[in-house]
């Protein structure tokens, strides 16, 4: 299997050494003995859409104009035609600001939300399927040994889980090269801030991959489905209407992703097995992450 010496595709990593993310906090262990461990920081983020507030997130506070713009364009507040005259961040504050030339006014939006199971950013607004039925993705093809080597290549690259725990992370692949890797406290959070790269850089969405660590829930494969990803990987477990609304849209969706083992409830039709998962070696111990027998 391939070393972390390999992965030269990321565009954005996690940096588990800055010092804004995370602090060491001393405490007592089972013994009554002092310890000293990790833990996350989390901090509000205001969103507002030119002269409206739209939302306030708990998050890492990390890439918040990625995750402002890619909210947005989730909830179908930015419209793919919108042009973004400019993005502002006052880190003093802890407010970002997305202006378009578009005047945007969202007030009954606003008053009809949906609360989904995420964390952090985990609610939709009343029309959350608006769009759904227009989806038309990509009939790319996904080969088996692309997921085994995204899954070794991202389990063990250097991140807040490894080093804190308590955070979800999304990577975004092309075929088996990761390249953007976010984390958050909800894996909401993570996927938009993905989102938000992918509407900034102008990058396509037909070859790409999205893997994550956190539940295949109906919104992570709402969101996957209407950025244009045709496929959606986790090392967790499915919810059913996960599962129905991706054989809705033709979303290749794989659960439960841990060494050799798999499953796909959606979409098989992409996979193309070129590797035989007796010669994929089990996951050692110290690299695994939660996985769907521990939710």
């Amino acid at each position: 299997m391939p070393t972390l010496d390999d992965i030269g595709s990321y565009r954005i990593r996690p940096n588990p050494s800055d010092p804004k993310l995370s602090r060491v906090i001393a405490g007592v262990d089972q013994y009554g003995q002092p310890t000293k461990t990790s833990v996350i920081e989390e901090r509000p983020l205001t969103i507002y859409l030119n002269s409206q507030e739209i939302v306030t997130a708990m998050t890492i506070g990390d890439y918040p104009e990625y995750l402002a713009v890619g909210f947005l364009k989730n909830q179908g507040m930015l419209k793919s035609d919108d042009v973004i005259e400019v993005v502002e961040y006052d880190d003093e504050l802890d407010v970002v600001v997305v202006r378009t030339e578009r005047e945007s006014n969202y007030e009954e939006k606003l008053s009809k939300k949906t609360r989904t199971s995420g964390c952090a950013v985990g609610t939709v607004f009343g029309d959350m399927m608006e769009g759904v039925d227009q989806v038309k993705l990509a009939t790319t093809p996904v080969h088996t040994s692309w997921i085994y080597r995204l899954s070794h290549l991202i389990n063990r690259t250097p991140s807040l889980y490894l080093e804190t725990g308590a955070i979800h992370g999304t990577v975004l692949c092309e075929q088996d090269e990761p390249l953007v890797y976010m984390e958050d406290v909800g894996r909401h959070n993570a996927v938009d801030k993905i989102s938000g790269w992918m509407h900034l850089e102008g990058a396509s969405p037909e070859n790409k991959i999205m893997y994550t660590t956190g539940r295949l829930t109906s919104e992570m494969v709402i969101k996957t489905a209407l950025m244009g990803v045709p496929v959606l990987v986790s090392r967790s477990g499915f919810t059913a209407w996960g599962v129905d609304i991706a054989k809705q849209v033709g979303l290749t969706l794989i659960g439960r992703m841990r060494g050799r083992k798999f499953t796909c409830l959606s979409g098989e039709e992409r996979l193309v097995y070129d590797t035989d998962p007796d010669s994929v070696p089990e996951e050692d111990k110290k690299h695994r992450r939660k996985s769907a027998l521990d939710e």
